[in-house]
């Protein structure tokens, strides 16, 4: 089951063993949709095996030291 937007995701995984492949492969698809880079790519457990990956907003500054 997938919920796609421009700028987000909703996945349903229920391989536990494909969990990392195939959240790496949907932040890769999405920084593409969205031309931006993978790192600004948030990922979200959002359900039982569910996890949604947005777009981080511009104004979301990380922290520095």
């Amino acid at each position: 089951m997938t919920f796609e937007s421009s700028h987000s995701v909703s996945l349903k995984i229920w391989d536990r063993s494909a969990i990392d492949h195939t959240l790496d492969a949907a932040a890769q698809d999405l920084s593409v949709k969205a031309n931006t880079t993978k790192c600004r790519i948030a990922v979200h457990a959002s359900g039982p095996n569910t996890f949604t990956l947005s777009v981080r907003s511009d104004d979301r500054q990380l922290a520095t030291a």
